[in-house]
């Protein structure tokens, strides 16, 4: 995510403590916030996927996502 779009994150968030938001910057904020943390859990889960956990013997085992 672009840093530009995080500071408007920011922005907003400071002007909604200080003086509340219109109806179409809280539409901005939530489509930007749904952005940030997809982006976020996107790159958890590739970071995820390329980790790896070694044992005692240094036998290497992928992590893998449990149902």
């Amino acid at each position: 995510m672009e840093q530009k779009k995080i500071d408007r994150i920011n922005e907003l968030a400071r002007k909604a403590k200080a003086e509340g938001l219109t109806e179409e910057e809280i539409k901005e904020r939530d489509i930007l916030r749904r952005e940030y943390i997809d982006s976020y859990k996107a790159s958890l889960v590739s970071q995820l996927e390329n980790t790896y956990i070694v044992d005692d013997k240094g036998n290497k085992t992928k992590v893998t996502r449990k149902n």
